[in-house]
């Protein structure tokens, strides 16, 4: 009962099929036939670069797990005097 009343309140149902038809319709009247291809495309185009970016980071991460550490030189921690 509670969790109707959320609903209710803060609506938080998806649109059904009738609700997508009148979305469609207003985004046809307000940016016209020919700007909907235009930002298309450019969605498209986001989302393809934000994959590449996550894939290139995705990569590098774990490129950096598997890279095998180097092997540092050995330091000479002993003191010479130079005694003349």
């Amino acid at each position: 009962m509670f969790s109707h009343f959320l609903q209710c309140l803060f609506l938080l149902s998806a649109p059904g099929g009738s609700e997508w038809i009148l979305i469609i319709l207003a985004v046809l009247i307000l940016f016209g036939g020919r700007k909907i291809p235009e930002f298309m495309k450019g969605l498209g185009r986001g989302m393809r670069e934000f994959n590449d970016a996550k894939n290139n980071v995705k990569k590098e991460f774990e490129d950096g797990l598997n890279e095998t550490p180097k092997a540092n030189p050995p330091t000479s921690t002993t003191t010479s005097t130079n005694n003349p």
